[in-house]
């Protein structure tokens, strides 16, 4: 399993993989050409509501990343990202924000890890 973590704004690389945008809306300053995406994911973004309540504080990033679990509960296009990301696959998920280390896609990137996880375990049983 190799599921990555890249701005949009980086360039892309054949180790990629498959190239997802999680945002729920388009990055500025970047054309679908330069993106190289292999899909847009907009169903996996944080709420129009918690992305604005969040507004990228680093402070709010620990509440955040409880409230965007909640929202991925039970949402069914993270099994469908998960299995891009399964066995020898390679997944990038990309974001457009600055902080590196607070954003969503590093959280829906633990909720894929988790979920492919428990599936493992759970076929060997």
């Amino acid at each position: 399993m190799a599921i990555t973590v890249k701005r949009v704004y980086e360039e892309p690389s054949p180790d990629d993989g498959t190239r997802v945008l999680v945002d729920r809306l388009w990055p500025r300053g970047i054309s679908k050409e330069r993106a190289h995406l292999d899909r847009w994911c907009k169903e996996v973004a944080p709420s129009s509501g918690l992305r604005t309540w969040f507004h990228h504080s680093p402070e709010r990033f620990e509440e955040f990343e409880r409230r965007y679990r909640a929202e991925l509960a039970g949402t069914p296009e993270v099994a469908e990202l998960a299995a891009l990301g399964a066995g020898d696959r390679r997944l990038t998920l990309l974001y457009s924000a600055r902080d590196t280390e607070h954003n969503q896609a590093l959280v829906l990137r633990d909720v894929l890890e988790s979920y492919l996880e428990d599936a493992t375990s759970g076929s060997d049983a």
